[in-house]
């Protein structure tokens, strides 16, 4: 019965006389139903692909729970107008303060708004033409002081890992000293410090992360040249920005499409690649040590 009742339907739809057959919501709904009841459904299906009844029956259910889940007034409700008037008048009369600020104050009136919604109501301070030759002022004045150290690991084609130590300073980017080693001990850093800050022309700032390597004897050697040391917080990389976009930059140019042979090998490709990245940067060369 359930496979005539397939086959006279599917006539049915052929018969239509139309350039191309439609199916209306009736037809899959049945057909729907009959994969539901019927096993042996798919035998019968001619006019469509199996998938496609599939699919009708996964766009039925995501309608029902939308119909089920539907309230009778969306989205967020309305903020009163005393409070949008509130915001403005604060904002106004209170040039620096700022969306955290006013939520703090709204709260102490006894006012029952999310902080998002203070920001989405404050009015939108007029901008100022000096703000960006000011900030740029400030760091064009400090970053000719400040540098940067950090690690990466490279792994060769025998499954040894390389530490890459390298140091590169603020103001054009410039990489003034590259180290590899299989162990980097305290030694062999300090060494390194020496070699890329020669004849007292050490920054006045040296920025790099906690990372055990970086010890006691590091920090004497660094104080003792001169410099002062700035630490980035725990699981902070964004606070020394320029190092890791130094390494996001040396892995997608160069090591993620070679594979290294050994440390003479790396050591030679990346000598190759910061002379070109110091000459882009408008830079002298340096060396890899």
């Amino acid at each position: 019965m359930l496979e005539n009742l397939a086959l006279r339907q599917q006539l049915g739809v052929l018969k239509i006389k139309k350039p191309r057959p439609r199916l209306r919501d009736t037809d899959r709904i049945l057909w729907v139903l009959l994969r539901r009841l019927w096993p042996k459904w798919r035998d019968v299906l001619i006019i469509v692909q199996p998938e496609t009844v599939t699919r009708w029956h996964r766009e039925g259910f995501r309608k029902y729970w939308r119909w089920k889940s539907r309230t009778n007034r969306g989205g967020r409700p309305a903020v009163d107008a005393e409070i949008r008037d509130l915001v403005h008048r604060m904002v106004r009369e209170n040039p620096t303060w700022g969306a955290p600020h006013v939520h703090g104050e709204l709260q102490m009136l006894g006012f029952d708004v999310s902080e998002r919604t203070v920001a989405r109501y404050m009015p939108r301070r007029p901008v100022d033409p000096d703000a960006h030759q000011r900030w740029m002022t400030f760091l064009r004045n400090h970053r000719d002081g400040i540098a940067a150290m950090d690690f990466f690991t490279v792994p060769t084609v025998t499954f040894q890992v390389l530490y890459v130590l390298f140091i590169i300073h603020h103001a054009r980017r410039k990489i003034l000293h590259v180290g590899i080693t299989p162990n980097p001990t305290a030694a062999w850093i300090c060494q390194r410090l020496r070699e890329a800050f020669p004849d007292e022309h050490a920054p006045r700032y040296l920025i790099f992360d906690r990372d055990g390597k970086f010890g006691h004897e590091i920090t004497r050697t660094l104080k003792g040249m001169g410099v002062k040391i700035v630490r980035t917080a725990y699981r902070s990389p964004w606070q020394n920005g320029v190092a890791e976009r130094w390494v996001l930059s040396v892995r997608q140019d160069l090591l993620n499409n070679v594979i290294v042979l050994d440390e003479r090998h790396l050591r030679r490709m990346l000598r190759d690649y910061i002379r070109y990245y110091n000459y882009r940067s408008y830079c002298p060369t340096s060396l890899c040590a």
